[in-house]
């Protein structure tokens, strides 16, 4: 077992960046080809302990796109291949499981997920495309290490958050620790890789556990609570959507101040100002320590 490497297949929220019919000013700068601004694919990580076979967090809309971009996850030999082992998602959201239909050509591979997340598959009966003979589902308990393909664990944690927006109903819990929300921690050799790419508060438990991580990929979705409104382009606010904004009092910046490792900002929606590189929020986030994902970055630890 070698260094457990991860690679960010995509930083951005659904819909990506630019946002195919979004023509905020940031998108307006995408589209324009400004060089301040670099696409960006829906949020997914592919990790692996070096051995050639990868495990796959989340399986976003964009994974045909991301599979064609990365040389590590194409196949190799034979007829059929393909280096891709697992797949562990963190909920249900369209832009967390879309991209299972991608691998629906008979491949075998394991889906990682609880209970929760399994149940909203099995209720789409689209999903059956999934071969159950080679497409085993395993539930995972939260808080129990499981181990992947290579040698290393993970372990599924509450993260405060909601349901997926199609399972929503009319008065959904906005921040409810639940299977149907969680964040993943990978540890390789004692080294820790903890991925959260929706969350919508910083528990003391969460904050404890992030402590711990050599690196924190966290949600970068909104800048600001009320960015959507502000901007145009929606009516809820960030924690509406189930997502804390990066800026202010109780943001990210300063919930994940004093956390020791590397924190990275993912999941970003394509309204976020941090997006265009040398703005006024993105000095501000990379000045309080914290980096910005973008497709292909590779963390090694």
């Amino acid at each position: 077992m070698g260094h457990l490497t991860a690679i960010v297949l995509g930083a951005a929220a659904g819909g990506g960046f630019p946002q195919w019919n979004c023509r905020c000013a940031a998108c307006q700068l995408a589209w324009s080809n400004d060089t301040r601004t670099k696409a960006r694919t829906q949020a997914s990580l592919a990790v692996s302990a070096d051995d050639g076979r990868w495990t796959l967090l989340n399986a976003s809309a964009d994974l045909r796109a991301q599979l064609l971009a990365t040389r590590c996850l194409q196949p190799r030999a034979g007829a059929r291949n393909s280096p891709i082992a697992a797949v562990v998602l963190t909920g249900a959201e369209v832009d967390q499981i879309a991209g299972l239909l991608t691998l629906r050509e008979r491949q075998a591979f394991t889906v990682f997920a609880t209970a929760e997340t399994l149940a909203a598959l099995a209720a789409n009966p689209i999903f059956g495309v999934l071969a159950p003979d080679l497409v085993t589902r395993k539930t995972v308990e939260r808080d129990r290490a499981f181990p992947l393909p290579g040698g290393f664990t993970a372990e599924l944690f509450a993260v405060p958050g909601k349901v997926a927006l199609y399972l929503e109903g009319e008065n959904p819990a906005l921040a409810a620790e639940t299977g149907a929300n969680v964040g993943v921690e990978l540890v390789c050799e004692g080294r820790r890789l903890v991925y959260v790419p929706g969350a919508a508060n910083v528990t003391a438990a969460l904050h404890e556990r992030l402590a711990r991580a050599d690196a924190v990929l966290f949600d970068g979705t909104l800048f600001s609570d009320h960015e959507m409104i502000s901007t145009g382009t929606g009516e809820k606010t960030g924690r509406r959507m189930g997502h804390m904004p990066i800026d202010g009092e109780s943001g990210t910046l300063a919930a994940l101040a004093d956390l020791p490792g590397r924190r990275i900002l993912t999941h970003i929606n394509n309204t976020n100002p941090i997006l265009v590189e040398g703005s006024p929020e993105r000095r501000k986030v990379e000045a309080a320590g914290f980096e910005v994902a973008e497709d292909g970055m590779e963390i090694v630890l």
